[in-house]
């Protein structure tokens, strides 16, 4: 048989930060190992990660003993500590999850249970020092949760690229039209500019195209990814938040519910809303990709979870459509704010693995098949927990490139 010729021992798809930490991994835990990462945007980090609101989080809400849960509390600290060795700008700010209805009061209740359970060092108040960390915020309880800080994910995923040492192809080089893969041979992938990359191991970090990617290489992910479009505003008078401040969330979605967000440059996010959008990248309801759509319509668990979930839905398309009903959920938190204050910023995309029974994927989903680890479902706190899952998906990538080698 004629010997392949390798352009890499591990290909990765993908150059958010999910993909990039892999990359930044694969390079310091196996060195020698030659890494390249597609990404078909003209640069890193132009999608979920360049799109969210910069927060650490502390990992109070997930399940102890998810990936979440214990990605999300050792990547925090991680995350504080490569900004810090890397130059990014970064603050831990710590933040407040308010109680502003008594039949939230239990949520509040079990989300300390569940701080302590996940290791997270935890305040209660009442509603006097509430004010003595956010004068303008009201509420019946909150509680104080002192290890979450925000960051430039930007700028933490430059680093990585440069960091990883990894050949990183963007724009036409990078974007897959076409992937062969086989058993004795590897994986080959056609790019968009016709050109062949040939990789021992693919590692698929494609986000929002995760699925797709996933049935390119001929494994079936088992479910589908349902885009939703986080809608966020900023705040005119920034000096109404000093810092972070959130709802108690429904623990039946994995929402967070519209929070305020104070950033490293100083301004303050309002959101986001969550609701469906019309293309993998529909950062506005005018960004409609029919071939898209009529793959999120066509599976089944888009229905069920439809049928499921269409109060909660309601709420949010209602807020997407009026701004004082935006204003009005705000205002539960922050009395102070009016409509006028609220001045539109963009919008992310978060990547919802959705089952077939439309179940939402709670936890992140890494799956593998031959030569191949695919990151099946990495929204919110995957930026925070990036450096730990980098590390699990390429020692999954080295585990499947032993075996390769082996044949």
């Amino acid at each position: 048989m004629k010997k392949v010729a390798y352009d890499c021992d591990v290909l990765v798809i993908g150059g958010g930060i999910v993909g990039l930490a892999t990359a930044y991994a694969l390079t310091r835990t196996t060195p020698g190992t030659r890494v390249t990462v597609l990404e078909k945007e003209t640069g890193p980090a132009r999608h979920q990660t360049g799109r969210n609101s910069g927060v650490i989080h502390s990992g109070i809400y997930y399940r102890p003993g998810s990936l979440k849960a214990r990605y999300a509390v050792r990547g925090a600290a991680e995350m504080v500590k490569f900004c810090a060795e890397y130059g990014v700008a970064h603050e831990v700010t710590g933040k407040l999850i308010v109680a502003t209805e008594r039949d939230e009061l239990p949520r509040l209740h079990a989300l300390v249970q569940r701080g302590r359970e996940n290791g997270i060092p935890v305040r209660e108040l009442g509603p006097a020092q509430i004010t003595e960390y956010e004068p303008e915020v009201r509420g019946l309880a909150a509680i104080h949760v002192g290890t979450t800080g925000t960051c430039d994910y930007g700028a933490v995923a430059a680093r990585l690229a440069e960091a990883s040492g990894a050949e990183i192809r963007y724009g036409a080089r990078g974007e897959v039209v076409r992937i062969d893969r086989r058993a004795d041979r590897g994986v080959a992938v056609r790019t968009a500019d016709g050109s062949v990359v040939r990789g021992k191991v693919l590692v698929n970090c494609a986000g929002l195209h995760c699925d797709g990617i996933a049935r390119l290489t001929g494994d079936d992910p088992g479910m589908r990814i349902v885009p939703f479009r986080g809608e966020y505003f900023e705040l005119a008078r920034p000096e109404l938040v000093r810092g972070l401040v959130y709802p108690v969330p429904d623990p039946a979605f994995p929402f967070l519910g519209v929070h305020l967000t104070r950033g490293i440059d100083g301004g303050v996010h309002v959101g986001p809303n969550a609701v469906p959008a019309l293309a993998r990248e529909g950062y506005g309801w005018s960004v409609v990709r029919p071939r898209e759509l009529a793959g999120t319509l066509g599976w089944p668990g888009s229905w069920h979870m439809a049928r499921r979930h269409w109060r909660y839905g309601a709420g949010e398309l209602r807020r997407s459509a009026s701004k004082s009903a935006f204003t009005e959920a705000v205002r539960r938190l922050l009395p102070a704010v009016r409509a006028d204050d609220l001045v539109a910023a963009p919008a992310g995309v978060r990547a919802q693995a959705v089952l077939r029974d439309g179940t939402l994927v709670d936890d992140f989903l890494i799956r593998e098949g031959a030569r191949a680890v695919h990151v099946l479902n990495a929204p919110s706190p995957a930026a925070t927990a990036s450096l730990p899952i980098g590390r699990e998906v390429a020692r999954r990538a080295v585990s499947a490139l032993r075996v390769a080698e082996g044949d």
